[in-house]
Parts: structure tokens; C-alpha cells; sequence
């Protein structure tokens, strides 16, 4: 699968645009798009903008993900002006946008559900089904060939009307895959260099290219259990040379520390991940097949996990050296093609150690761009030991700048945590 040229090696953002600043708007958040393209960011994902429903709201503000109209925006974030500006905006700064798109359910008192009433699944009461336990939805029915089309051409609809770039697909295995098999490449008539991230892991989203990348769930939560240590590296290691065998190779996997459920409902990298958040991150730079996300207020070391219904905005946005951190491992990933996502980066060739349930020690390579990650996952100071082989010579410091020597046999102490990423 031949997938947009930009994304390759593409950084991804998730912006919370009703956190992100004070106003919570559109128009103040376009404001942070020159910074963005500072930091290195290549898309930005936003956050669902449309209306939110009234009938069953959770908190003051309601769900994101209980969508009234999908053809509008939430008159709080701003008006569809405001989101054109935003777009038009970011293409001229070079940044990509994404929207988020709600397929299996709408909001109770959704547009559809008054003018579409045979668009639901009912319950007994003859009532929309709640999925789940999200009281404030109502689940569509696929079994209607006119929810397929009427997806489609609400999709379609930001993609002429106002030149979003692709969609973040909202759980997107509770629809039949049928369905994405279907409306992606009627999509990609419309731009032919259209991004598309599920937010699942089934294998099958892949089968006919109906998805650029899916979210890498699995390896989020082995991150989460060793920065714990309630397994070890070897965990994690196990899981990327199953995950080769089970995706093609020109699966992208969305690769992160943090996103807006994780923030929300499990805490800060901070609170989940301890003094091990700042290697996790350089992890899912240098991770085969990783798609980097960096989610609102991490790029400043905001360490809160945001109301998800309620006003909730950073207090005070000022770079620091979290900042500085993520514009170096994105310039690092800009700079290096082995560390491509899909097909064209590096897979893991692993250099054997004497701790491999606490270290990694990984080269990945393509075209001659070599990148060496010597990684010490574990909270203790670790006496290495290890050859190097063809790998041994004159690199750079892929963070620092600084000419460093990669000496035939490795035997020096790695801290606890510890880190060096290495480019030739």
C-alpha cells in the first residue's frame, strides 16, 4: 500500500482544542499552529468539532463523541469559518489535518434520529440501543445500507467543502469492515492523498487498504506495565516481533505515551508511567512501524489529566525543556529514514546483551541511514556487556549533535531509565 508522502515520517498531534487555551475556540488554538510546526509536528488531529448533544449530557459540556451534526461545528469551539481559517492556516504552515470521525453512534437527540428514525438500532422499549455504557449516544444501524451512504457523504463533505486532510476513525472495528472497505477509496477519488487511522487493532481494517495506520493499544499498555515493572522488557520485545507477523508491512501503528482517553481516564505519563515516561517516549520514536502522537499539554510537561466533559484548560502554556525534548526526538525522525513508519523504515535487527530483560539494544537501517538505540527499560543501574559487530564505528548522537564512538565491545553502566540513539 502506497501511503501519503508526508506521513512516513510524520509526527501526529492531538489537539484538545476545548483545553488547549483559555477561549477553548478554534481561532485560539490556530494561534499555537506556527509553535506546532516548530516542534516538528506534521498533522494535527483534532478532537471532534462538531455540535454535541443536549439529551442525556454528561458534565456542563458534554462528550465530544456524541455528535449532533456531523456537517457543523460546536458553536463553543467557534463557527465553520473559523474552522476553514484554522485549516487554511495549517496547509500554509505545511501541517496536515485530521478529524475525527464517529461512526457506530450519534448523540440521543442527533438531527438523524428526528429526520432518520430507521438509521437506529432499538431496544425493546423501541428506544436508540445505548452502546456500551455511553448513556448520551445512540447506536446506528449498518444493517441500513443508507447509514453507509449517509457516512460517506458526511465525510465527504469536509473533504470538498473544507480540505481536511483525512480522518482518525473512532473505534472503528464496531462498524463492519465492509463498510471502510467500501467508502475509503470513494474518499480517496476525492483526494487521492487522504490519511486514514483506525482507532482499533483488528488485522482485517488492513486486507484491502482501507487504513493507512491503526493504534499500536497493545504496546501502550505493555509500556505502561513496565515503566511499573509488572513485566519486563522482554514483554515488549516478544510483542514486536509478533506484531511483525500479524500486519502487512505497510501498516503504520499509532505509537504513544498519552491520547485523550489515556490523560483522562488513567492519568498523566506522569501518574502511569513514574521516572520511565521520558524513555517511553523516545521508544515510540524509534519503535518499527511507529506513528508518533504527542497529545495536547505533553509537549509542555503538563502533568493533569483533563475533565473530559467540563471546561479544564492549561492554566499556563509556556515551553520549557519538555518542549525542547520533543522538538529534538521529531527532528530526529525527520532526519533519519530507518526510523519510517510502513514499509520503508528499518525492521528491529536486535544486537544481543547480557541484561535482555532489562535492555534493548536495536539498530534499525534502510538506504544507507543507520540508527542505534541502546535502551535501558528498567529501574535499576545496569553493568552492560555486548559486541557490536558490523555496527561498531563513528556515530552521532541523534539528540545531541555530539560525534560519539560505538566501540566493538559495549561494557559501560547505563542508569536506571537511560537512553542513547545513535545515527550514522
Amino acid at each position: 500500500m502506497i501511503h501519503p508522502e508526508w506521513s512516513y515520517q510524520a509526527v501526529l498531534y492531538e489537539m484538545n482544542v476545548r483545553q488547549l487555551t483559555p477561549e477553548g475556540t478554534l481561532r485560539a488554538a490556530a494561534a499555537f499552529l506556527p509553535s506546532l510546526k516548530e516542534l516538528g509536528i506534521d498533522a494535527v488531529w483534532l478532537m471532534p468539532v462538531y455540535p454535541i448533544g443536549e439529551r442525556d449530557r454528561k458534565g456542563s459540556l458534554g462528550s465530544y463523541y456524541s455528535i449532533r451534526d456531523y456537517c457543523a461545528v460546536n458553536s463553543e469551539l467557534g463557527t465553520m469559518a473559523d474552522f476553514d481559517d484554522f485549516v487554511a492556516r495549517a496547509h500554509r504552515l505545511g501541517i496536515r489535518v485530521l478529524l475525527d470521525w464517529v461512526t457506530n453512534h450519534t448523540s440521543r437527540d442527533a438531527r438523524w434520529v428526528a429526520e432518520q428514525p430507521a438509521w437506529y438500532e432499538r431496544d425493546a422499549a423501541g428506544e436508540p440501543l445505548v452502546p456500551w455504557d455511553w448513556s448520551d449516544t445512540a447506536k446506528l444501524d449498518y444493517a441500513n445500507p443508507e447509514v453507509w451512504e449517509a457516512q460517506a457523504e458526511a465525510m465527504e463533505f469536509w473533504l470538498r467543502e473544507h480540505d481536511v486532510d483525512g480522518f482518525r476513525c473512532d473505534m472503528a472495528m464496531l462498524v463492519p469492515v465492509a463498510f471502510w472497505n467500501r467508502t475509503v477509496p470513494r474518499l480517496r477519488r476525492v483526494k487521492r492523498d487522504l490519511f486514514m487511522l483506525a482507532e482499533a487493532e483488528e488485522r482485517n481494517l488492513f486486507d484491502e487498504g482501507a487504513f493507512d495506520a491503526c493504534y499500536a493499544w497493545q504496546m501502550h499498555h505493555l509500556l505502561n506495565d513496565v515503566a511499573r515493572q509488572r513485566v519486563r522488557v522482554t514483554a515488549l520485545r516478544d510483542y514486536i516481533y509478533a506484531d511483525r507477523e500479524r500486519y502487512p508491512r505497510s501498516a503504520m501503528r499509532l505509537a504513544f505515551t498519552s491520547n485523550h482517553d489515556e490523560n483522562t481516564w488513567s492519568g498523566s505519563e506522569f501518574t502511569r508511567m513514574g521516572d520511565a515516561r521520558e524513555i517511553m517516549a523516545v521508544f515510540t520514536f524509534v519503535v518499527p512501524r511507529g506513528l508518533p502522537l504527542i497529545y495536547t499539554g505533553q509537549e509542555i510537561g503538563y502533568d493533569h489529566s483533563f475533565a473530559f466533559f467540563d471546561r479544564d484548560p492549561i492554566p499556563a502554556y509556556r515551553t520549557n525543556s519538555f518542549t525542547d525534548f520533543y522538538r529534538r526526538l521529531a527532528a530526529m525522525r525527520h532526519a533519519n529514514p530507518a526510523l519510517a513508519a510502513g514499509e520503508r523504515g528499518g525492521e528491529m535487527i536486535e544486537l544481543r546483551n547480557n541484561a535482555e530483560d532489562c535492555l534493548m539494544t536495536l539498530v534499525r537501517e534502510v538506504g544507507g541511514n543507520r540508527v542505534v538505540a541502546q535502551l535501558n527499560l528498567s529501574p535499576w543501574t545496569i553493568q552492560t556487556d555486548y559486541y557490536t559487530g558490523i555496527y561498531a564505528g563513528m556515530y552521532t548522537d541523534a539528540l545531541t549533535g555530539a560525534p560519539y564512538e560505538l566501540r566493538g565491545h559495549v561494557d559501560e553502566i547505563m542508569a536506571p531509565w537511560s537512553y542513547r540513539i545513535l545515527r550514522r
